[in-house]
């Protein structure tokens, strides 16, 4: 009976770790295929981005939209944000811009990103129906000025808000997030401002998560110069024959892909 009782035991346990090794599988399977049921067609870009880019082959295979620097501390604007803006236009890929936030004035970086990105789509004769805002406000290693703090970048989203009756997305890495933005020490009210926004997520070794006051990610970007920690069979580095891209994934299909763009993007023409 004792042996009995042993057996049982063990095939009780060898069934659960089975059951628990199944699940894990099932969830690790998901996570891998997330680059196959989402839009992995998002390309971030800058003026260290130094490859020619062909925007009609990046479409063709399968870049549906770009984010590029529009503007960086201090006060600067990234030269070639202009030309490459009508490019992507021509092709038929929808626009982004983002800002790189330092420790700076929050209100007048945001007026200096709005005033270039209005000023560049004013003046092209090619350009793209909309644009879509977002504050980066990762560790700042390579600017002056320091890191961007909540608070200043609560002020910053609100400004955009205020100006453009737009919320900018918001976009980090994901510790710095959690230990900047996320954390217990960041007031009730700036984690309001700070959670009106979208979220843009980095993470080059595993799918992200999140924390308070987001709920979910909008956008997560699984690589960057040439750093991927996850399946290259799922998650490429390289598109349109350019390596070591800032890939970005978007957590539905095309079609939301494009409705979420069209909901969430600026036209400055009919801004205040």
């Amino acid at each position: 009976m004792r042996f009995l009782a042993t057996q049982t035991a063990c095939f009780v346990l060898s069934l659960r770790a089975m059951r628990s090794l199944l699940l894990c599988s099932m969830l690790l399977a998901a996570r891998l295929c997330l680059a196959a049921d989402g839009a992995n067609s998002i390309l971030s870009l800058s003026h260290y981005d130094e490859q020619p880019l062909d925007f009609p082959v990046l479409h063709r295979q399968g870049v549906e939209a770009i984010i590029h620097e529009a503007t960086y501390p201090a006060f600067d604007s990234d030269p070639k944000y202009s030309a490459r803006q009508a490019a992507a236009a021509r092709a038929g890929i929808l626009w982004g811009a983002y800002h790189y936030g330092n420790a700076s004035d929050p209100k007048r970086q945001a007026d200096h990103f709005l005033d270039v990105v209005r000023t560049n789509w004013e003046r092209s004769g090619e350009r793209p129906e909309g644009v879509l805002l977002v504050l980066d406000a990762e560790k700042n290693s390579h600017y002056p000025g320091g890191s961007m703090q909540a608070r200043e970048a609560a002020e910053f989203i609100e400004r955009v808000r205020d100006r453009t009756g737009v919320v900018p997305g918001f976009y980090s890495g994901e510790n710095w997030l959690k230990k900047t933005f996320a954390s217990t020490e960041v007031d009730a009210g700036t984690k309001r401002a700070l959670g009106k926004s979208w979220l843009w997520i980095a993470n080059y070794h595993y799918q992200p998560s999140v924390a308070a006051p987001w709920s979910r990610w909008m956008l997560w970007q699984y690589t960057g110069d040439g750093v991927c920690g996850l399946p290259s069979s799922n998650y490429p580095t390289a598109i349109g024959g350019l390596r070591k891209m800032e890939r970005t994934i978007f957590g539905g299909n095309r079609e939301a892909l494009h409705a979420f763009w069209k909901e969430h993007s600026w036209r400055p023409r009919k801004a205040g």
